[in-house]
């Protein structure tokens, strides 16, 4: 048989959704595709940064840790 993926535009529609389909005892699947806040958040702050030309350019792990034997 085959699959749906509905995209509902709020909540109410979600849960109406839900509601017919259990009522119809069709099987389904919720899967969320958003992100926490803080991670969206930290990706912001690095995306100012970057634009800021606040960024410092990588050149090694043995440099960031100040290893003394190369």
């Amino acid at each position: 048989m085959d699959a749906l993926i509905v995209y509902p535009e709020n909540k109410d529609q979600l849960v109406a959704l839900k509601a017919v389909m259990k009522a119809m005892k069709i099987a389904f699947e919720q899967k969320s595709d958003t992100y926490p806040d803080e991670v969206i958040k930290g990706v912001e702050k690095s995306l100012q940064q970057a634009k800021d030309g606040a960024l410092m350019p990588y050149k090694g792990i043995d440099e960031i840790l100040d290893f003394p034997y190369r």
